[in-house]
């Protein structure tokens, strides 16, 4: 399932620069993940990368979109598709 940074990010800047799939970005009061781009690093690594580097530990699975293994590896064969024909 994609990853949500709740309410206790407190805008340290470490997850954007950390994420393979340029999934996080500062939202109008928090960073934000989009959905459509977080592989939980699936593809990449093997834990997410920012939640090993979150010091406040703010962020955890969205309800919102669960998704299994095989989907987000799908996703990230998506996204490394669409990387390559830029």
């Amino acid at each position: 399932m994609a990853l949500l940074i709740n309410s206790l990010c407190v805008n340290c800047d470490v997850c954007a620069p950390a994420c393979p799939n340029t999934a996080i970005s500062q939202g109008e009061f928090i960073y934000e993940i989009d959905p459509a781009r977080c592989t939980e690093c699936v593809g990449h690594h093997d834990e997410p990368q920012c939640v090993a580097v979150c010091p406040v530990e703010c962020i955890e699975p969205d309800p919102a979109w669960p998704e299994s293994r095989e989907q987000l590896l799908a996703k990230f064969h998506v996204l490394q598709l669409g990387e390559d024909a830029a």
